[in-house]
């Protein structure tokens, strides 16, 4: 592009040259010669007067007089009616400019000049244009290199930018470059890259989640299937064969919900649902990993409540409570239900050493671990909870207690709000 740019700009301005300096030395040649013509004719008319004057008081007109009266270079020749005629200076040889000047005494005066003097101006004036038209070409050529540089260099950096955007470095670099046009690709270029960040990073939380969400109920499951091909009894098999099914639409409803948060962590599906079921299975599946662990698992306060919610969300924010207590907590866990005005609060508490004080607040936000864990359940757990239009809070460090609230109105659906408004 350089070159082009270079090229492009160095052939206007030769043919600019050529155009306007052809037209220029044809018109300073014939100036030139319309010049030489003009003095040699006013040399002429000068002369002659010179030799009326004499003539007129009876005065000699030789060569010696008349000698210092004209240029150096110049030849002239006086005719006087009855005399010889009269040369001043050297008669030049070759081509020259004459001009004839008639006197009141019925003489002439001619003078020469060498046409050579007249091709010596020429030569002069094609040797400036010359040079003018050299340092315009040289001035071109370098405006030219800068105005390249200045379009070719961002558009190679523009090239870099849209290269490593395709490389997955997806780093906004934030130049401009001073051409309005440049500048506009250069801001697509960076809404771009931006674009691509935020939808790495969401592919990155969506897995990282994942695979934390699906970890403990592939475990749960594995375990049901072993069980299953360890035991010849029928009606076992049945039971495991069912609780396997209800766990793999558990895992379902955790991929969807998954997927749904990763495009809008507004989008919920919330219904009204019986708390106390979702509490149980949660007991059934983790009673198992706490007998191993010589913990129990129990539940109290009050019963047959329902609450508004995605149940197998809500599920998945009470396995996080219950596995993060099962990791970093001690003693017997319980799930405590009650109600606060319009909301039920399911509270979730163990008799460890409760949170460090360095985490706080902080416990919820991602990659925030006490131990050696993932630091993403909690923060997952929450995001899972205002999905639905709940909240998940710590109530208290020491010992640790985590309430989860849930509205018990239903949502209102939008042709209701639609009716309220006509009326």
């Amino acid at each position: 592009m350089r070159r082009r740019l270079i090229q492009s700009t160095l052939a206007v301005v030769l043919v600019v040259i050529a155009v306007f300096g052809v037209s220029l030395v044809i018109v300073e040649t014939r100036t030139i010669s319309e010049s030489a013509r003009e003095r040699v004719h006013s040399e002429a008319v000068r002369l002659a007067s010179i030799v009326d004057s004499r003539l007129i008081v009876d005065e000699q007109v030789t060569a010696e007089i008349l000698s210092g009266q004209i240029t150096e270079d110049r030849y002239a020749v006086i005719r006087i009616p009855g005399r010889p005629a009269i040369e001043v200076g050297d008669k030049p040889e070759g081509d020259v400019i004459s001009a004839t000047a008639p006197g009141e005494e019925g003489e002439t005066v001619t003078v020469q000049e060498p046409r050579s003097s007249v091709t010596q101006e020429v030569a002069r004036t094609l040797l400036i244009i010359g040079l003018v038209a050299l340092l315009a070409v040289i001035a071109a050529v370098l405006l030219a290199v800068r105005q390249a540089n200045r379009l070719a260099s961002p558009l190679t950096d523009l090239a870099e930018t849209a290269e490593r955007l395709g490389s997955g470095d997806p780093r906004p670099r934030h130049r401009r470059y001073g051409v309005p046009e440049l500048d506009r690709v250069a801001d697509v270029l960076d809404s771009s890259a931006e674009r691509i960040a935020r939808m790495l990073t969401a592919e990155r939380r969506l897995a990282a989640d994942a695979s934390h969400q699906l970890r403990t109920p592939l475990t749960a499951l594995s375990m049901r299937l072993e069980e299953i091909t360890l035991t010849d009894d029928l009606e076992t098999v049945k039971e495991e064969a069912t609780i396997a099914l209800t766990q793999v639409e558990r895992l379902t409803d955790v991929v969807e919900r998954l997927l749904t948060n990763s495009r809008d962590p507004r989008t919920g599906s919330a219904v009204t649902f019986e708390l106390d079921e979702v509490i149980q299975q949660q007991l059934a599946e983790w009673r198992p990993a706490y007998r191993s662990a010589g913990r129990a698992i129990v539940s109290s306060g009050k019963r047959n409540l329902r609450a508004v919610g995605t149940p197998g969300a809500v599920a998945q924010v009470l396995a996080a409570l219950i596995e993060n207590s099962l990791m970093h907590g001690g003693g017997t866990v319980a799930l405590r239900t009650r109600v606060t005005g319009n909301q039920v609060v399911v509270e979730v508490t163990d008799e460890g050493p409760g949170v460090p004080e360095e985490l706080g607040a902080r416990i919820f936000e991602r990659a925030i671990s006490g131990r050696n864990s993932t630091g993403i359940g909690l923060a997952v757990a929450r995001d899972l909870a205002e999905a639905d239009g709940g909240r998940l809070e710590m109530l208290q460090a020491k010992p640790p207690v985590f309430g989860l609230f849930l509205s018990r109105t239903p949502p209102q659906k939008p042709e209701d709000t639609d009716r309220q408004t006509v009326r």
